[in-house]
């Protein structure tokens, strides 16, 4: 029993991509992946499903050879299908002596270089590749007694156009966004990054989804160490299909207990190249309109796109609001409990007054109070964000102003506690990242009771054992405090609180760190 229960302890605490890989379940056709091409057990296979087509047509050459086109409808473009692949062969290459001249033995070969007139053709040879082609979105053209197949690019899906990112907007930036197309997405990247260097590595993941996922970096600007650590974890995940690339963050993550987040992700194609500029690696994912960077530090996620696209002045002034924000989301009910519970002396004399008089018919203590309404908090936000656009709005408004009003003239709250958690409210929106800001709204409450039972005492123990938190955290290697901890003084002055102009910023930032290949020292 107790032998039981600490293997179960141990493979819940024990990191992600370093557990054992568990048994694959093996259908029968996986079974049979590596074998020869038969179009009969293909046919077999896929036939049970509507949307499979096989088209079965003969091909006139030195002797009658039964063919057959499999596609899948939906995820083909079927004007390529009709005028440059079965147009071709049933039709424009009937009256061609080489044509005519072909034997069984050679027909693929022939029309491999002669009558296959689009981008990507290949001939493949076994069964696993030729499902795998047809299910991702190709044709396959299959010799009925043949053990080999043509693979003919005609994808041609529907897919949403570029837009607008709706979760990062800017104002001088940009306006382009990845979509839901793995390709689109890559070429979104190749339109900003003109160089050879640029690395795209495919693999897919899920035994059964087998997503497309892309692997970008520039090579000799990222870490060559964190390239093969990020291929080794995305090959060592062993799942069912990978429906979104955020599935990939926890799969890969270095602590999947820590609230703060380890991978950063955005839906901004520029922001992607930014990153890989600086030594950054990027993961991108078939159906996911977001990428992937790697590795981050905390400084990461309170930056914003339009920081780079404004002088340096105004970012310095707009950053170190925003970090004024984060303190406030964090610290501001802690510290207004730990006063009034403990420690009224730090404030004058008329205030400590008013306080009291507000309070003096509230039933609950100070951390009952905070607690409370930031439930009630709580509740609207993500009542808020669940209903449709307008009306989320409508709810998150008009419900804090009626439950706030109605709880103070109740007097179950304390005028000045709306006004601590209205502030706090509003700071948290200051920090762009949104797991970051979930990760500060879950460190708040237990800031808070220990305010509450210790007062000064308590919060400075909660903030001691959240630094060293963040202190033992890695991103791929890198710490998490990177370049505060350990301190590195030009990344530090280049681009943390405040961003250099861009005339005075230098080469690559020395956060990942990243190898100069033309001096042989580290940057």
């Amino acid at each position: 029993m107790s032998k039981s229960f600490f293997t179960v302890i141990k493979e819940l605490t024990q990191r992600p991509y370093k557990k054992k890989i568990r048994p694959v379940q093996r259908t029968p056709i996986d079974q049979e992946w590596d074998k020869p091409i038969s179009f009969a057990r293909i046919e077999e296979e896929l036939s049970k499903s509507s949307d499979i087509i096989f088209r079965k047509f003969i091909l006139r050459v030195k002797e009658e050879i039964p063919c057959v086109l499999g596609v899948v409808d939906g995820l083909v473009d079927k004007n390529i299908l009709d005028a440059y692949v079965l147009r071709a062969l049933m039709v424009e290459a009937v009256d061609d002596p080489l044509f005519q001249a072909m034997t069984f033995e050679h027909v693929l070969d022939g029309l491999l270089d002669l009558f296959t007139p689009t981008n990507e053709v290949k001939k493949i040879s076994h069964l696993g590749e030729a499902i795998d082609a047809m299910l991702s979105g190709d044709a396959v053209l299959f010799l009925e007694e043949g053990q080999e197949a043509i693979v003919i690019s005609a994808r041609g899906w529907a897919n949403r156009g570029v837009n607008v990112p709706l979760n990062e907007s800017s104002i001088r930036g940009p306006k382009e966004g990845f979509n839901e197309t793995l390709r689109t997405n890559t070429s979104l990247l190749r339109r900003r990054i003109k160089h050879p260097s640029l690395r795209l590595v495919s693999m897919k993941i899920g035994d059964l989804s087998k997503t497309d996922v892309v692997i970008a970096y520039i090579e000799n600007m990222a870490n060559m160490d964190v390239v093969s650590e990020v291929l080794r974890r995305l090959s060592r995940i062993q799942i069912d299909g990978i429906v979104s690339g955020d599935m990939l963050e926890e799969l890969i993550e270095d602590h999947p207990y820590s609230p703060f987040p380890q991978v950063s992700n955005t839906e901004r194609p520029d922001i992607v190249a930014s990153d890989l500029l600086e030594g950054r690696v990027a993961i991108m994912v078939d159906g996911t309109p977001s990428a992937l960077i790697v590795p981050v530090t905390l400084p990461i996620f309170m930056q914003v796109n339009d920081d780079y696209y404004q002088r340096a002045m105004i970012v310095i002034i707009v950053r170190t609001i925003r970090y004024w924000g984060a303190f406030i989301a964090l610290l501001a009910p802690s510290l207004y409990i730990a006063v009034t519970t403990f420690h009224q002396e730090v404030l004058p004399t008329t205030l400590v007054l008013s306080i009291a008089a507000n309070r003096e018919a509230v039933p609950f203590s100070a951390l009952g109070e905070a607690l409370l309404m930031l439930l009630a908090l709580e509740i609207l936000q993500e009542g808020g964000l669940r209903l449709p656009k307008p009306i989320g709005q409508t709810i998150g408004i008009v419900g804090a102003l009626i439950i706030g009003d109605a709880a103070v003239k109740a007097g179950l709250i304390s005028p000045i506690m709306v006004i601590v958690i209205g502030l706090t409210a509003v700071s948290s929106y200051t920090i762009p990242y949104y797991d970051l800001a979930i990760a500060i709204r879950l460190i708040r409450v237990p800031l808070m009771i220990l305010s509450g039972t210790m007062g000064f005492f308590g919060l400075g123990i909660g903030l001691y054992l959240t630094i060293i938190h963040l202190l033992g955290l890695r991103s791929f290697g890198t710490p998490y405090l990177s370049p505060i901890a350990p301190f590195k003084l030009r990344a530090f002055l280049q681009d943390t609180f405040v961003r250099a102009p861009w005339w005075a910023s230098g080469d690559v930032p020395d956060l990942v760190d990243v190898h100069d290949t033309k001096s042989g020292r580290k940057k």
